[in-house]
């Protein structure tokens, strides 16, 4: 007879499972469960949460949010076996811009596209439907079907988007903005 060894956890399905379990207390929080993510490191693993909203994520919601998904996870212990260390944040900036509505977020902010076919450039981001989005390259607006991008990353500007590009995409500008109210 061979020595019992514990037995390795399936980590495949468990981001689901716990998907199911943690998207309606993030959801009640006022939230969106953006992406569970599961690693394992011998028996203890950790359990990062990204939580993301139209309004921002703050400090103190994140410790709040932190508690409840804490508590949740501890009335369903049998899902993670072991002990586990959690991380409940929101994306950063380098977030791949995946989703449609990680791109209506990105309204009017800069982008790094890598196309499916190798193409890389850099864009001002307009109107995103549900299915592809409009960029400003170059000065020329260019419709992008979010199936054609392989990767898109939002670039950090430390100045204000140039006003020409803003008109171009329909956009008022910080001066015409101050002038309505």
């Amino acid at each position: 007879m061979s020595p019992s060894r514990p037995v390795q956890q399936d980590l495949g399905s468990l981001p689901e499972q716990l998907h199911g379990v943690l998207e309606p207390i993030v959801t009640g929080a006022g939230f969106e469960l953006d992406d569970i993510d599961v690693r394992a490191a011998g028996r203890r693993h950790t359990v990062k949460v990204i939580v993301d909203s139209d309004n921002g994520v703050g400090l103190d919601d994140l410790a709040g949010l932190s508690r409840s998904v804490s508590a949740e996870l501890d009335r369903h212990d049998h899902l993670i076996n072991g002990s586990y260390t959690l991380e409940v944040t929101s994306p950063g900036v380098e977030r791949p811009l995946t989703k449609a509505r990680h791109w209506q977020r990105a309204h009017l902010r800069k982008v790094v596209i890598t196309t499916t076919d190798g193409q890389k450039f850099t864009g001002r981001v307009g109107t995103a439907g549900a299915e592809s989005v409009v960029v400003l390259v170059d000065g020329q607006a260019r419709e992008l079907r979010y199936a054609d991008v392989r990767r898109a990353t939002v670039e950090v500007e430390f100045k204000p988007a140039p006003e020409a590009e803003l008109r171009a995409l329909g956009a008022a500008s910080a001066a015409q903005a101050e002038e309505e109210s």
